[in-house]
This record gives structure tokens, sequence and C-alpha cells, in this order.
């Protein structure tokens, strides 16, 4: 068998987002495209996936449960004179919140350029500073750079490569392990209201905050566990540099995709008021119910409600082919909407009860299907800077939108116009996304008439060559004869 035909019979295997690669069995494939390897669907990645849970349950479990948190500073910080003082306050919180977010982009460069593993236990190291930072702190100024900063760009650094990893190990059970990891932070939010209520009573604000830093000493040793099993992105450099150029540190490839642009935009719409009920719904229960009321059932309830949406889109996402997975997103995001009005219509506990049990349940589905979209919309090799730019653009309405409605309950007296306009963001964010399946399919359909029109200008090529010798050698054979 001769090098072409063996050439010819290599299959390629052409990507979703554009690359074309080689298949794995030739070490004739170029070196600047690694052979993509076949993840192991379990094995060591089952310890992994385990470590990633805890990663998602400590630093999304501590933001959810931060409107224990509130009232506690409001008591600790607050003035009764002060008229914007829920304003002030919920700035920690969304300020932290929108800081995991603003890092990421930042934080997929590391990772493509150090990997999972230092970036995950650098990122915890800065988030245990941060807290035991914020442990010593006797006013609310301090705690916006301790708590919302420091801590906050700690966590973001632990966050992003356990969603990366995971790639490494699995992808035919991706939806499902996604579904399993983030109900981390769902059975946080379950626990966490409780043991802070607890501590904040016996021990009070500053020796809870030290309780909290040793999650992200926990956090720090599970980072150990990112063994990376894909190739880091290969950087190639004429000039013989040991430095990567800008175009391969920041990968802009990934925004040719409109698809990608849509979902980029679209998701972050959507969230304005998305963070509004984690803030303040435990201060709208005391003042609706009284003080005595038994505010930490309802985050109680997300958060059960929230585990079994994980798991449960989780799986339903492995079997919704493509980027149709978007419409698990949009439904999600409906409901979210149309259950954030149905607040202060709720007069009574039993129904907030209710209202949260679906709020929950369709912010699990969110939440755990992004991973999963990321890797059909952009492939595995540029998921870490696409996941990055994503949660990047996510940080503005995730910090803007709790002091917003902060500064509405100061102006109005009434948390009642704050969650009715934090229902409007996630609807609009919605409609938007609808246009991504469409996209796609149009745009892969362009795709298979190039592909059409290529392979018939080949073979009209090809006809037209063997034409041209049939008719050499008939000429030839007449010369002979003559």
């Amino acid at each position: 068998m001769t090098d072409s035909q063996t050439d010819a019979e290599q299959p390629e295997v052409k990507r979703e987002n554009g690359g074309s690669k080689l298949a794995l069995s030739d070490d004739k494939a170029p070196p600047s495209e690694p052979a993509e390897l076949e993840p192991p669907e379990g094995g060591w990645g089952w310890v992994v996936m385990l470590a990633a849970m805890w990663c998602n349950g400590s630093v999304f479990g501590i933001q959810n449960a931060f409107g224990i948190l509130f009232v506690s500073l409001l008591k600790e910080f607050g003035s009764e004179n002060d008229e914007d003082l829920r304003f002030k306050t919920a700035w920690v919180g969304s300020l932290s919140m929108g800081m995991i977010f603003f890092c990421s982009p930042i934080v997929s460069v590391f990772t493509d350029l150090l990997g999972c593993r230092i970036t995950a236990i650098g990122g915890a190291a800065v988030g245990l500073v941060g807290l035991l930072a914020s442990s010593f702190v006797t006013s609310l100024g301090p705690l916006y750079f301790t708590y919302g900063i420091v801590f906050a760009c700690g966590c973001s650094f632990a966050y992003q490569p356990s969603l990366v990893i995971l790639g490494h190990y699995f992808k035919r059970r991706l939806g499902l392990v996604n579904g399993i990891v983030t109900a981390g932070s769902s059975v946080f939010t379950i626990t966490l209201p409780y043991m802070l209520s607890g501590l904040l009573d016996r021990v009070g604000l500053q020796n809870t905050m030290r309780v909290l830093a040793i999650f992200m000493f926990i956090l720090m040793l599970a980072g150990f566990t990112y063994k990376p099993l894909l190739p880091k992105p290969v950087s190639s450099s004429k000039s013989g540099s040991r430095c990567p150029s800008l175009n391969k540190v920041f990968n802009m490839h990934i925004w040719k995709s409109l698809g990608y642009r849509i979902w980029a935009f679209g998701i972050p719409a959507a969230l304005y008021g998305y963070f509004v009920p984690y803030v303040h719904l435990m201060k709208h229960v005391e003042e609706r119910f009284g003080v005595n009321a038994n505010k930490e059932v309802l985050l109680t309830c997300i958060g059960i409600t929230s585990g079994v949406g994980r798991l449960i889109f989780g799986r339903v996402a492995d079997y919704v082919p493509g980027v149709n997975k978007v419409y698990l997103q949009v439904s999600s995001f409906l409901v979210i909407g149309v259950m954030s009005m149905m607040i202060p219509l709720c007069h009574i506990f039993g129904g907030l009860i209710a209202v949260c049990l679906l709020m929950g349940l369709f912010d699990g589905c969110f939440i755990c299907i992004m991973a999963p979209i990321a890797f059909e919309l952009v492939g595995s090799q540029n998921v870490s800077q696409a996941i990055g730019f994503l949660l990047g653009m996510m940080s503005v309405p995730m910090t803007v939108g709790p002091p917003i409605a902060g500064f509405l309950r100061d102006r109005l007296g009434s948390y009642d116009v704050a969650f009715y306009l934090a229902g409007i963001p996630p609807i609009i964010g919605g409609a938007v996304l609808c246009l991504i399946p469409w996209v796609e399919a149009k745009r892969r359909r362009k795709e298979q008439e190039e592909a059409a029109d290529t392979t018939e200008k080949m073979l009209e090529h090809k006809s037209d060559t063997q034409d041209d010798t049939d008719s050499r050698v008939k000429t030839d054979d007449l010369k002979s004869v003559v």
C-alpha cells in the first residue's frame, strides 16, 4: 500500500466550529493541531467530579446564602438614619457575585497557559485570604474590597477550571456529570442558611467568616485532583519567543460563530434580575411576614429543587441533539421571570414556598447545561475561553441588579416594584436565545452546500483530466500506427 493510499484512507473529521483534523490513527498529524483524545468516561474522572462538586458548592453556596449575611450586615454596620442602607449593603454581595464572572475572561487565559490545577489552587488560596481578611474588618467599606473583590476573584479562579476539567474526562456523560457537579451548590444552598444562622447567633459575623474560610482551604486541596488529559493549546512563534502572541492568548476565533455571539449577549441580557431574589428575598420575608418568619426554608426550597433540576435536566440534555439544548435554557428563563413577578403577589407563606420551588427547579436547568452548550457551539478546544468570555459579560447584570432593587426599596418603601422589574429581563433574554438553533441550522446548510459544490468541482476536474489523458493516449496510438 502506497503512502498516497494511506493518506486517502484517513477520514477527515469536520469540527462543528470550523476546524478540521485527521483521525487519530496516524502519527503524521500536523504537530500544530494535536489529535483529539477520547475521554475515559470515568476512572479518575469520578474523583475530579467530586472535587468540582465541592468547588461549585463552596463558591456558589456561599454566594446564594448571602441573603442571611445581608440581614446580619444590616444589623452589624447599619444605621437607622441611613436612607440608602440597603443599597450600600447590597453592593457587598452583588460586587462579589459580579467579580466572579468579571474575572472569567482572564481566568480562561490563565487556564490555557497554566492549566486547570495551578489556576484552581491559586484561586482557592486567594479566596481563603479574602475571607480571613473580611473577618477582621469593622465597617462596611473595607468589605467591598476584602469580600467583594479579593474573595470573589479567588472564587472565580477556582471555579472556572472545575468546568473545563470535566471535558477532559467525560464527553458522552458530560450533561449528567455537569448536573451532578452543579448540584453541589444546591446541597450547600440547602444546608448553609441554617448553618450560617446558627453561627451568626452563637459566634458572630467575624467568626462565621473564619469558618467559611475553612471551605476555601478544602477547595485548595480539591484542586490538586485536576489532572489534565487534553494537551494545552499549542502556540507557534516564528520569532522563537516563549511568550505566545496576543491572538493565541485571547482566542478571538470563537466570536466568528454567530450562534455563540447571540448566546454570549442573550444570557447576560436575561440576568439583570436573576440575583435579586437571592439578596433581597430574606429581607422581603421579614417585612411581610415578620422577623420570626422561617425565611431560611425558602433558600432550602430553592436549593433542593435546583439540585433536582440539575440532575434531571443534565440527563435530559444528553438526549437533546446539538444546539437544541438552548431551548432548555429558554424555558428556564421564562419560568424564572414569571416566578420573580409572582413573589410580590404571594401574601401567604405557602405560596412563596411554591414560587421558590419552581424557581429553583428551572434555575438548576439554566446552570447545568451552560458547559454542554458551549461545547456544541465552539468545540472542546475553544470551550475554556468561550465560557470565560460569557461569564465575564454576565458580571455586569449580576452586579447592578441587587443594588438597583435595594435602591427601589429605599425610595418606594417596598420590594414589590423591584421584583416585578426583575422578572422582565429573563423573559426578553430567553426570547433572544430562540434564534440560536435557527442560525446554527442555517450555517450547517450553507456548509453542506459549499462542501457539495467543492466535491462537484473536484469530480468535474477529475473527469476533465481523465478525458485529456484518454485523448493523449489515442493520439499517441494513432501516431504509432502511422
